[in-house]
């Protein structure tokens, strides 16, 4: 698993120990699936997998990343970002492991707002839709016993800084499969995200990756992602394999928590960095392990669950 949430502080136990005792005494604290006093802050979304995000939590999480990342106003491009003629090799890394790797526009590391000072704990990337606005990730990044109500995006971020602005979540949808039993081959999110600062769409301002379906395995690929401990990403390139018909295989060390979300990118153009989502790390052990990295496949379920989130209002 390559989620990592901060915890609460000492004070922050503190609180929450008499919260816990509070609830006991009027008889509404409940056990339900592994949730503690101590879990993050969720809440329920439909039936099929929809969460539509309060404008109230939204704004909160924007008001708390105003402290946590120097940013600037979300500005457009001169230019509309599009992609050039050339796409990079994607030589396999050497050695084979993740290493220090430039940040790109269109990925960034996913805040977590709720439980002290903000943190970082998943990656997510920004994929073309028709609103603008639309992140792909792994749905254990969004979704464990309730939607996360405590999100905030931040492309391109290095070293405390937000050049591309502050966003915040609107509304997520995973597939129902993952909201009922944690199906690790549903293991993929989408979150329409608002600017924390203005009106731009997120595709104005960083451009997007592509997204593909059903996708061919055996291709060249980069993942690049935010480990929990770093405020700068790593990068890492090989040919993805399978891992049985459902999960797609990506041999690399050295992605450990904090990578999860992080797009699996094919056809990246060697002028922007931009490229094509074939899977996000997550899938199988929610991830993988410190030498191998799972992604649930880009079939047509993903492609239903595209289709749905792009479709919602």
């Amino acid at each position: 698993m390559r989620l990592n949430v901060r915890a609460p502080g000492p004070a922050g136990y503190a609180a929450l120990a008499a919260a816990v005792l509070a609830l006991a005494v009027v008889g509404l604290l409940v056990a339900t699936r592994g949730l503690a006093a101590t879990d993050a802050p969720v809440a329920e979304g439909d039936s099929a997998g929809h969460y539509q995000e309060p404008a109230a939590l939204s704004e909160a999480a924007a008001q708390a990343m105003r402290s946590a990342v120097r940013t600037t106003e979300p500005r457009e491009p001169v230019q509309p970002v599009s992609r050039g003629l050339r796409t990079d090799a994607l030589a396999p890394s050497e050695p084979l492991e993740a290493a220090p790797m430039a940040p790109s526009p269109a990925v960034g590391p996913l805040f977590y707002t709720g439980q002290g000072d903000p943190a970082h704990g998943c990656t997510a990337g920004v994929v073309h839709s028709p609103s603008g606005n639309l992140l792909v990730t792994a749905a254990h990044c969004v979704h464990a016993d309730g939607f996360r109500t405590d999100i905030a995006f931040v492309p391109g971020y290095h070293d405390g800084q937000a050049p591309y602005g502050v966003w915040v979540a609107t509304s997520i949808d995973v597939a129902p499969q993952w909201a009922d039993s944690r199906d690790p081959d549903y293991d993929v999110a989408f979150v329409h995200v608002r600017s924390a600062q203005g009106d731009a769409q997120i595709e104005r301002v960083t451009g997007a990756e592509q997204i593909r379906f059903d996708p061919p395995v055996h291709r060249p690929a980069r993942v690049l992602g935010y480990p929990n401990d770093r405020e700068s990403p790593l990068g890492c390139q090989n040919t993805t394999t399978t891992e049985g018909p459902t999960q797609l295989r990506f041999d690399c060390e050295g992605l450990p928590n904090g990578t999860s979300g992080s797009p699996v990118l094919t056809d990246v153009d060697a002028a922007t960095g931009l490229g094509t989502v074939n899977g996000v790390l997550g899938g199988k052990d929610e991830g993988g392990d410190d030498e191998t990295s799972y992604s649930s496949y880009f079939g047509s379920a993903v492609q239903e669950l595209y289709q749905r989130a792009t479709s919602a209002p």
